[in-house]
């Protein structure tokens, strides 16, 4: 509720996910955390469609810009959790565990427009079955008044699941069109587990009452991880006889280090304002490779008699993207009870270029804005929280689009690849969140609820 800036000013398990330094300041707590997420989005395709002599089947060099008939995509409203324990084991130590999940939509996409197979389905049928999470232990060290050191191990884990349609056609081999739903091979692409070891690292300082300095680095994670691939071979002639043996893969991307930074300041004992900055190396998200072992095609008219599907290289060419964030709160007494009156707001950059944007990724430049509000009773603490994100849209011109239709039986890469995410992308988002946390015995080593005061010493 305070739009992510929580790098200096965290001061509950909230921060497992901003600055591990923080955590020390829930002392002994609990705390149990979701967020409903509403995500839809719009899509018109748009395709180069080059025109092919009816006897040669070669290009003729014309061209035109077909415009298709619109998708949406939506994904199901589910719980995005965090859930946390921390322990004091000494005035100046404490541990802790928690699961925390990335807002991520698991889009789905329809199957067919009027009657007709849907434009997109070249790049993303659903991603429904997906689920990924941060699982992590720590501990935070207050070595003296004024420094909180923090620090965590833990993993990305969880399943990915994709379906996409890939093409059977191969122009340079056989008389078809690219995108002829005769040759679509619906596909099913599973990767779990997944289990790729990450970390974190902290600090606060804490010059004076009235300030805070948090600097925190998530580090990147590297998922390699097996896989399975179903396929549902097409209806054309040539994959009449034709049965895929063998279902297994590896799976290989990289997700991104974090590096944030932020001031809190607290004028006053009940107001506290943060600004802080980020950056996302999602540079290093560069492609996902998908590897078969041993997947092979048998009985393809006019193939070897055992064709090996070859490894597919999903280009996807990232770009390191920035954020900035301005949120706060205030602490007040009404009814008896202590509350507080959480806002904030957000910049961020797109982290994928246009060429590369397509209904599995829409990213664009946003502005989140959020409105939070909490209440103390006695050592409960209750919190409620909405946030929305203003998207702008992306259109991606079809001469410049980058993401080329993706075939298991293309030995060599086509001289006029069909590139499949040109057209125009908007994309809204809703959170609604509840949480509760419950603090058994505040950083100060005192069995009383949570304030909004600035921090004690260590003892």
């Amino acid at each position: 509720s305070r739009g992510g800036a929580y790098i200096a000013g965290g001061d509950d398990l909230g921060a497992i996910a901003y600055n591990p330094a923080g955590v020390f300041e829930a002392g002994t707590q609990i705390l149990v955390d979701a967020g409903l997420f509403e995500w839809r989005s719009e899509h018109t395709r748009q395709a180069i469609v080059r025109q092919v002599d009816p006897n040669t089947g070669e290009p003729t060099g014309a061209s035109f810009v077909q415009t298709m008939e619109p998708v949406t995509g939506s994904a199901p409203v589910l719980p995005i959790p965090t859930l946390g324990a921390s322990f004091r084991v000494d005035p100046r130590w404490v541990v802790w565990g928690g699961v925390w999940t990335p807002y991520a939509a698991l889009s789905s996409y329809p199957e067919q427009v009027k009657g007709a197979p849907a434009p997109q389905r070249y790049a993303l049928l659903t991603l429904e079955g997906s689920a990924l999470a941060f699982v992590g232990v720590g501990a935070a060290y207050a070595p003296s008044p004024r420094w909180r050191l923090g620090a965590g191990i833990g993993a990305v884990v969880g399943t990915f699941n994709s379906r996409v349609i890939v093409s059977g056609c191969v122009p340079e081999r056989m008389f078809c069109a690219p995108e002829d739903p005769e040759w679509d091979i619906e596909s099913e692409l599973t990767v779990a587990p997944i289990v790729a070891p990450t970390g974190q690292l902290g600090a606060l300082f804490i010059p004076t009452p009235a300030w805070r300095i948090g600097l925190a680095f998530q580090l990147p994670a590297w998922v390699r991880a097996p896989a399975t691939f179903r396929a549902r071979l097409p209806a054309a002639p040539v994959f009449e006889r034709a049965v895929q043996e063998g279902e297994d893969a590896d799976v290989s991307f990289d997700l991104p280090w974090i590096l944030r930074a932020g001031v809190e300041a607290r004028p006053v004992e009940d107001l506290r304002v943060e600004l802080g900055l980020g950056v996302e190396g999602w540079g290093m998200h560069d492609e996902v490779v998908v590897e078969p072992d041993g997947v092979v095609l048998r009985n393809v008219a006019g193939f070897p008699e055992e064709f090996r599907v070859p490894p597919v290289t999903l280009p996807r060419r990232f770009e390191a993207s920035f954020s900035a964030r301005l949120g706060g709160e205030y602490a007040f007494e009404a009814a008896g009870k202590r509350w507080a009156l959480r806002a904030g707001v957000s910049l961020e950059q797109s982290a994928v270029p246009p060429e590369y944007v397509s209904v599995l990724t829409i990213d664009a430049p946003k502005l989140t804005t959020a409105l939070g509000l909490g209440v103390h009773l006695g050592r409960w603490r209750l919190d409620a929280t909405y946030a929305h994100a203003f998207a702008a849209d992306v259109r991606v011109d079809p001469r410049e689009a980058r993401l080329p239709q993706m075939s298991p039986v293309q030995g060599n890469p086509p001289e006029n690849p069909n590139m499949i995410n040109g057209g125009a992308y908007s994309v809204r988002a809703n959170v609604v969140g509840l949480g509760v946390a419950y603090t058994f015995e505040d950083a100060a080593g005192e069995p009383k609820a949570q304030t909004t005061s600035a921090p004690k010493a260590p003892r």
